[in-house]
């Protein structure tokens, strides 16, 4: 039995059969369902659990090589929340983008873990290391 790390069977599933360059979705609680894509479903309520709680977790033990959000982050969101997703990508090359041409990416990627978000455009793409 797992006692540390992420204990959710899919979500460990989903991250194992994830290669180098291929990229994971993580995303918000009205992120659109896109059919040709696994989804792990991990919203409960409203805030729970956050995006930046699933980051944490997969960055424990998944390298991230790059990474993407919608240029719209920014403005829609305060400096504290900015703040905090900065500290949360450490580290790794991020880069803003339309965010139409951030949901163009969606569609090659390996899975989405959908979460409880309300951040607005809080959404992410992350590549494999």
């Amino acid at each position: 039995m797992l006692k540390t790390g992420i204990l959710n069977p899919q979500v460990l599933s989903l991250l194992a059969r994830i290669r180098h360059t291929n990229t994971l979705v993580i995303a918000d609680r009205g992120f659109p369902f896109w059919p040709e894509i696994e989804t792990v479903d991990l919203s409960l309520v409203d805030g729970i659990p956050r995006i930046l709680d699933v980051l944490a977790a997969v960055r424990a033990n998944w390298g991230v090589g790059h990474a993407w959000m919608a240029g719209e982050f920014g403005p829609a969101n305060s400096a504290e929340t900015r703040h905090a997703f900065a500290v949360a990508f450490d580290g790794v090359p991020l880069t803003f983008e339309p965010h139409v041409e951030f949901k163009k990416r969606v569609p090659r990627a390996i899975g989405l873990i959908r979460t409880g978000e309300t951040i607005q455009y809080a959404n992410m793409i992350l590549e494999s290391a």
